[in-house]
């Protein structure tokens, strides 16, 4: 074929097979599809090149580290979704879709410019500009109930930035930016001082255990993440956020 070059014969250190291994499991939530099918046929050719030394760790490393992926959707089901919208991705290609809302809880009809898949918190997301919002949205790839991939081409606006429209999630959900101040207990501050929670997050040392400050969406996913330090947390500021806390809690124990 024209401009063919052989690759290289390759040889690869204990850690960067580990690397490769563990690259592979980050994926299993996309067993099924064309991606995670690729990356396991890509691996087992590079295991396949491997001297009997370097098999052998490949191997045994199941024995001494593993991932632990937590709550994750299971895309094999949505394989040919994932490969249509691939597709219309790297072509540019605007879509039709019908897409369930979880918030109206029905299907509506969509026609959209796909501008990114991003993978997050077990949850694979479609960023696109919608017709029905005018706006770059968020779609989660398991509610498209079907999509069609038009001939129209389209332009991704210049200067997008991926990471910038979701830098202010807490997780996925996205919303109007507040500062959040939090207060922790000696208890919680043990466990909670040293995750990276946020990229915005500061934390300080304090006599009774931390204090947290970050600028965050304001969402339910907001409110959920808090409560899930049950009594050792205390939100200090804002006020609106704070008693909204409060009410969330009292519903929960009136349940």
């Amino acid at each position: 074929m024209e401009g063919f070059r052989r690759i290289p014969a390759l040889s690869f250190s204990a850690t960067e097979i580990m690397a490769l291994v563990l690259g592979r499991d980050l994926l299993k939530p996309l067993e099924g599809t064309q991606v995670k099918a690729a990356v396991d046929s890509a691996l087992a050719k590079i295991t396949g090149a491997l001297p009997p030394s370097g098999l052998d760790f490949a191997r045994q490393m199941g024995e001494f580290f593993s991932i632990g992926l937590g709550p994750h959707q299971a895309y094999a089901r949505h394989r040919e979704t994932l490969e249509r919208l691939s597709r219309a991705v790297a072509g540019r290609r605007t879509v039709q879709m019908r897409y369930y809302s979880a918030s109206r809880g029905r299907v509506t009809r969509r026609e959209v410019d796909p501008y990114h898949l991003w993978f997050s918190a077990g949850g694979l997301y479609l960023i696109a500009y919608c017709d029905v919002r005018r706006d770059v949205r968020m779609f989660a790839v398991e509610r498209i109930r079907s999509l069609t991939v038009t001939a129209h081409a389209f332009q991704l606006p210049l200067g997008f930035d991926v990471e910038a429209y979701v830098e202010n999630a807490l997780v996925v959900m996205r919303g109007r930016l507040i500062e959040v101040e939090l207060a922790l207990d000696r208890a919680t501050a043990a466990w909670a001082r040293d995750r990276i929670w946020h990229p915005s997050q500061q934390v300080v040392s304090t006599r009774r255990g931390l204090r947290m400050t970050l600028r965050v969406a304001d969402t339910r996913e907001l409110t959920g993440w808090i409560l899930s330090f049950g009594r050792g947390v205390r939100v200090i500021k804002p006020a609106a956020l704070r008693e909204r806390v409060r009410q969330e809690a009292l519903a929960l124990a009136r349940h």
